[in-house]
Formats: C-alpha cells, sequence, structure tokens
C-alpha cells in the first residue's frame, strides 16, 4: 500500500499504543510461569502476535480477545517445534535460550531481513554448554539439545537482545550461571525493562561487575498486568509536536524503565528554543537505536548541524536504517551525511515533498509521515503497510488528528 500524505501540521489526543518492548517479555515471561497470568493492553501487532504463536509452539496455552491475552504457562514440553519468527529480532533472540533451556529441538523460520541479522553470541556459546546448531547464516536453522548453565562470554556491543535471551533461560536451568560481558553493553535500558519483568515474576538477578549472575532452579510465578505505553511510538507525536503540531499524548508511565523515555527530555530541553527555533543537538544514540528515524527528521529543522553518533547497529535492524532515512531526506531536500556510525544532519527549515520508499520499515514510514507535516508539497510513502509490524492502525490514528491522506493498493 502507498500513501500521500498532505502537508498538515496534527492537532488532538492519541493515546499511544503499549510498549512492544514490555509486551514480548510479559508474553514470554507468563508462558514459563507455572499457573495463569493476564496480560491487559496488549496490541496486536505482527511482532507481538509472533511471539505469542511462538510461545504456543512451545506447550504455553494462550487465548487472545481484543487487548487482553489469558496465558496458561507451559506444561507439556514438546520434543521438537517450528517457531516462526516472522520478521520480529526480539523474538528470534529471546526464544533461543528459551527454547533450548527447555531441550526442544526447534526450526527457526522467518522472513524479511530477519535471516541476515546475526545470532554470533548464541552460536559462539551455546555449543559449550550442550547445544548443536545447524546453521548456514541465514534461515531457516535448527538448534538441538538441551541448555547447561555455567559461564556465558558474551559481547554487549552487538545487542542487548542477547542479553535478555539469556536471563530469560537461565533461571530454567539446574546450574547457577553468569553472563560475562566482554564489551560495554549498550542499550542497556533495555535489560533493564527484562530485569523488572522477571522480577515480577519472582525470578531474581543480581547484577555483577562485569554482567549478571542468575540462580538455578528457579520457577517463573504467574502474574497479572497492564502492558504500559511506549515511548518509541510516542517520539513521533512528540517530534511533530516540536515540529508545529499540537498534539496531546496519552497513556505513558512517568516510571518506566524504557529507554526511549529519552525523547522527552530531547524535545522538551535539549532542541528546545524559548526564541522560537530548534537548537541543533549531538546525542550519544547508543541506549536509543529505534528513536534515529524520527530524531532525524527533527534535525532537518534545527538551525545548525545536528549529529547522531554510536548507531552503527541500525545498520542491521529492519532495514540499514542509518542509509534508509538519508535517503528518503535527501530526496526531498534534506541535508543528511552518512557517517561510520552515526549521521550529520544539517538543518533546512522545510521539505519539498516528493515521493520515497519506506524500505520495509515500520519506523522509516512512521518517521516521513512526520516529515510530511512541514513539506510544502504531498509526500508519497511506498509500501507504508509495513507500519503493522508495530503500529498497525498508525495512519488512522494520523487521520484522526487531523492528518490527511490518501491511499493506493
Amino acid at each position: 500500500m502507498n500513501i500521500t500524505v498532505f502537508p498538515k501540521k496534527l492537532s488532538g489526543q492519541v493515546t499511544v499504543p503499549p510498549s512492544k518492548s514490555v509486551a514480548h517479555r510479559m508474553v514470554i515471561a507468563a508462558a514459563l510461569s507455572n499457573g495463569i497470568s493476564e496480560i491487559t493492553n496488549l496490541y496486536p501487532s505482527v511482532d507481538i502476535l509472533a511471539t505469542m504463536d511462538c510461545m504456543r509452539a512451545l506447550g504455553a496455552k494462550i487465548d487472545f480477545d481484543g487487548d487482553k491475552a489469558v496465558i496458561e504457562g507451559i506444561k507439556d514440553i514438546p520434543e521438537s517445534a517450528v517457531l516462526d519468527c516472522c520478521e520480529s529480532g526480539s523474538t528470534l533472540r529471546f526464544l533461543i535460550p528459551v527454547a533450548c533451556a527447555l531441550g526442544v529441538d526447534t526450526q527457526f523460520i522467518g522472513r524479511g531481513r530477519l535471516p541476515q541479522r546475526p545470532i554470533t553470541p548464541y552460536l559462539e556459546e551455546f555449543p559449550k554448554h550442550g547445544v548443536s546448531f545447524e546453521y548456514n547464516n541465514t534461515m531457516p536453522f535448527s538448534t538441538n539439545g538441551k541448555l547447561t548453565g555455567g559461564k556465558f562470554y558474551v559481547d554487549g556491543g552487538i545487542s542487548s537482545q542477547f542479553i535478555t535471551g539469556l536471563l530469560f533461560a537461565l533461571p530454567l536451568l539446574e546450574e547457577d550461571s553468569e553472563i560475562i560481558l566482554t564489551s560495554h553493553l549498550e542499550s542497556k535500558p533495555y535489560v533493564d525493562i527484562t530485569l523488572g519483568t522477571l522480577r515480577e515474576h519472582g525470578c531474581q538477578v543480581e547484577e555483577t561487575k562485569n554482567g549478571y549472575f542468575v540462580k538455578g532452579g528457579q520457577h517463573y510465578m504467574p502474574f497479572s498486568g497492564r502492558v504500559e505505553g511506549d515511548y518509541s511510538q510516542a517520539a513521533f507525536f512528540k517530534v511533530a509536536n516540536s515540529l508545529g503540531s499540537d498534539i496531546d499524548i496519552a497513556g505513558l508511565s512517568e516510571k518506566s524503565f524504557q529507554g526511549d523515555k529519552k525523547i522527552v527530555e530531547i524535545c522538551e530541553k535539549i532542541v528546545y528554543n524559548k526564541n522560537g527555533g530548534l537548537q541543533p543537538f549531538d546525542l550519544d544514540c547508543s541506549d536509543i537505536p529505534d528513536l534515529v528515524p524520527v530524531l532525524t527528521v527533527l534535525g532537518g529543522f534545527c538551525e545548525g548541524k545536528s549529529y547522531i553518533r554510536n548507531a552503527a547497529r541500525l545498520r542491521i535492524k529492519e532495514c540499514d536504517r542509518l542509509s534508509a532515512i538519508s535517503q528518503c531526506l535527501n530526496a526531498i531536500g534534506g541535508k543528511v551525511t552518512e557517517l561510520e556510525d552515526g549521521l550529520e544532519i544539517e538543518g533546512v527549515g522545510s521539505l519539498n515533498g516528493g515521493e520515497v520508499d519506506s524500505f520495509n520499515d515500520h519506523r522509516i514510514a512512521m518517521s516521513m509521515a512526520v516529515a510530511a507535516t512541514r513539506c510544502t508539497s504531498p509526500l508519497k510513502i511506498n509500501g507504508a503497510e509495513c507500519v503493522s509490524k508495530s503500529y498497525p492502525d498508525f495512519f488512522e490514528v494520523y487521520e484522526s488528528i487531523g492528518g490527511e491522506i490518501s491511499r493506493e493498493p
């Protein structure tokens, strides 16, 4: 589906969808619990549905209706399973260790860019702990054997998702285990979300000087709760406000562990200029990678040059996000230069409109819809259906606050 967005500032109230990061974790922990959990305010994005289907394949019973899931934890562990992770890196990287800890011989399948996303830490460490891989640098691939505990040495600079996957799996093992980070852990706020979820389900993890210690033989306890609002989705509306829209954003928790809560400070303090303009920024985005596409749009309207740094990992997301957002903005009058691990963005004041591709990336499509509010002519976004990955009704919400769009198949 291609969508043309007409230049218009937005006004009204939105309730942001539930956090995808929190929802993944709550579903997995509930499925590993001994009993029945109830999760409310659950949003049926493609990624969350993939995680639920995978946990069903591993033996959980999940009844999902409206925005509520009733989850009965795994009782009978299957000998083998096929886990379709769709395009979700979180689903894949969280569940490889979980399936191995349960001793399920598993085939993992996926599509889009997922088959090319690395799983290196598991390939390096798991053969030392009883698990073998049938892996040829793509999907499908298989794991065989039951994971055993001990010391796991993990590069913290590839993705925090590997740490989360291990943290979910290690309490299930008989032996005590230790995660030893061999480099600085990037995106640590995501691991903090995981630790909070584990605590709510009765599993204890001790943070050490170089990583985490996890006692074996623990049991997940059922827990009922509500998924909090997603700051990474709120970021699109926060940036739109900085560009002149007037959107009241509801559904966020000020006590959230989400690293993307940083968007509030960025929009309200860092780029705020009491004289009416926007001052440029220089941001280390190692802990907030999901904000980079829409921050690039914001930088295009700041007075001077802005910089995004420590964002090389965005080259292995749903697309090469550094390249994609640069191409999109430059195609409509922006001035964005790719750096080795980030971007240089020169403020231009306004954009021309025209036509861009979404690169099959939900965050690129939504970021360009925000950019359209300050274009001088309509902006066509090709492949806009990709927003279903995280925010299926984004464009309907966009229209509800005054956005004007037209659709074509």
